[in-house]
């Protein structure tokens, strides 16, 4: 019987070690391929991540390419794997180079696409919270649902977009010829976070953050007045629904990835100061002027279509997900200044 292969595109990066990680926990004798140009991720996560999944050390492949640089044809085609998972791409939000975005973002991925159609790959994708930007349900406070996207706030979340318009195109050209839709499935993420993030720096999640502060003395730091309202989902349950959406008999097309909760700032900080047993009385300050016209004050994803469409539904709720995590943070906190104290003798 052959080997079941993967190939994870950004495989060194937060989820996508996450998620290697948990395909090894769930078939140890798969073969992962990594592809990823390393410029934000880094060995350590997957290093990191295959340890706390407890499935001994990283045995994969990993190419140290840019996904621009494959031809994915004959990649596919080599490795035959059961499913491509493709989060590689720049996930920085405060990316204004527009050319450099879509260059990176959108344009290798039509390659990707058009391979794993030819070869009958299953192909499962990160999109973004972000091809939401600021839709009437963020004033009305009410869940996104799919059809809302597509008025963005910033050019991350634009060429996110041309993606879903990409895959939505083959999948609805299926149908219309009278074919079976390739397997293709979309995943919005919206606000991810677990262990393995830490070293995403500014863009590491506002739980990380705020941790961070607390653990070292200070109050917590909220934009005035902690307010804003966020869709904050367990990298568990992200890594769970992008391995579900490659499963046979799901329903191709573009989905949230959520926890279908908010979670205010303010909630965020009463949550970590029970968790870490210290004072969580936010410090607030006014928000920068150029975040202001490109800031989600409020997402929420609304989470009808995964359940009928992937048969998925979120296993943690966000309090649950943000004291588990809390509890990791403050044992990798303790366990640093414990090496330091070594070191300095």
């Amino acid at each position: 019987m052959p080997i079941p292969t993967y190939i994870v595109t950004g495989g060194a990066g937060f989820i996508g070690a996450n998620l290697v990680a948990e395909l090894l926990s769930r078939e140890p004798e798969a073969h992962v391929v990594v592809v990823d140009d390393f410029r934000k991720g880094s060995y350590a996560n997957l290093v990191e991540a295959c340890d706390r999944a407890g499935v001994g050390p990283f045995r994969g492949t990993v190419q140290p390419d840019s996904v621009a640089d494959l031809n994915w044809q004959p990649a596919v085609v080599g490795y035959e794997p059961k499913a491509v998972f493709h989060l590689g791409a720049i996930t920085d939000t405060l990316e204004f180079d527009e050319k450099k975005m879509l260059a990176d973002n959108t344009e290798p991925f039509v390659d990707i696409l058009d391979a794993c159609i030819e070869t009958g790959t299953p192909l499962v994708y990160a999109s973004s919270a972000a091809t939401y930007g600021s839709p009437p349900h963020a004033d009305e406070r009410t869940p996104f649902p799919e059809s809302a996207a597509g008025l963005p706030n910033n050019v991350y979340g634009f060429s996110k977009w041309l993606m879903d318009v990409e895959a939505q195109k083959a999948i609805d050209e299926a149908k219309a010829a009278g074919d079976t839709p390739p397997h293709i499935v979309g995943l919005r993420y919206f606000n991810v976070f677990g262990p393995g993030e830490h070293r995403k720096g500014t863009m590491a999640s506002m739980v990380w953050h705020l941790a961070q502060q607390m653990l070292g003395g200070s109050r917590p730091r909220l934009f005035k007045q902690g307010e804003h309202a966020r869709d904050q989902v367990y990298v568990r349950d992200v890594v769970a629904q992008t391995i579900a959406g490659a499963k046979p008999g799901v329903t191709p097309g573009i989905y949230n990835a959520g926890s279908g909760q908010t979670t205010t700032f303010n909630e965020i900080a009463a949550a970590l100061g029970e968790a870490l047993g210290l004072p969580a009385e936010p410090e607030y300050f006014d928000m920068p002027e150029k975040m202001v016209a490109t800031y989600q004050h409020y997402t929420c994803a609304d989470m009808t279509a995964a359940r009928e469409g992937l048969n998925w539904t979120p296993a943690y709720h966000p309090s649950d997900a943000i004291a588990e995590y809390a509890g990791w943070i403050k044992r990798e906190w303790e366990r640093t200044n414990q090496r330091a104290e070594l070191a300095r003798g």
